[in-house]
């Protein structure tokens, strides 16, 4: 895999991290804002894929992070990172 396939991975899985961090807390507001209608299974539903989406976020993250290590560890890739702008 070359250096721009690495970074524009690293990048994307920052922002997919990003996304599902924030999907991830708006179903936990949809847990503890109290609503008339929910039932107990909504709310088992909502808990799920809350910790679904907070779980996947913390991989994509992880795997971001990982990425960027090996682009630091190279010389060219720590060049290439400098020169891109920082998302």
């Amino acid at each position: 895999m070359d250096l721009k396939q690495m970074y524009e991975k690293m990048v994307d899985y920052r922002y997919f991290g990003i996304v599902l961090l924030t999907v991830g807390a708006f179903f936990y507001l949809g847990i503890i804002i109290p609503s008339a209608v929910q039932s107990a299974s909504d709310i088992y539903i909502s808990t799920a894929a809350s910790t679904g989406s907070l779980l996947l976020s913390i991989v994509f993250f992880r795997l971001s992070k990982s990425l960027r290590k090996q682009l630091i560890e190279t010389e060219e890739g720590m060049e290439y990172i400098s020169k891109q702008k920082r998302p």
